[in-house]
């Protein structure tokens, strides 16, 4: 999808650019359809913000890192995915440690 926007928007989207939007400085980590997914630096590694390319948006021509997820928010991201499936967040919880888990899906 990042060279969708980058021909469409002819912006430089790429993922891991810096960038500033509406003065809050961030690094995009994903491109979804016609927006950008930024990470902003005051946001925790979770958040993830959708951003117009267009919209008050400054290219940086710097690349940053992209933070990774703590386990903590690994596992809360797993169970926003799966945790329909389960009667309670302690079952969810008991089947994510499992080593041999099923797909609930």
């Amino acid at each position: 999808m990042s060279n969708y926007i980058k021909k469409a928007y002819k912006v430089p989207a790429d993922i891991g650019r810096k960038v500033i939007v509406d003065g809050k400085s961030g690094v995009i980590v994903k491109n979804d359809s016609h927006h950008l997914g930024v990470n902003f630096d005051s946001d925790k590694a979770s958040v993830v913000s959708y951003c117009h390319p267009t919209w008050r948006v400054t290219y940086l021509d710097e690349f940053g890192v992209i933070r990774q997820l703590t386990k903590s928010q690994q596992r809360y991201k797993r169970f926003l995915e799966y945790g329909d499936s389960f009667k309670s967040f302690i079952d969810f919880c008991y089947w994510d440690a499992e080593q041999q888990r099923q797909n609930r899906a």
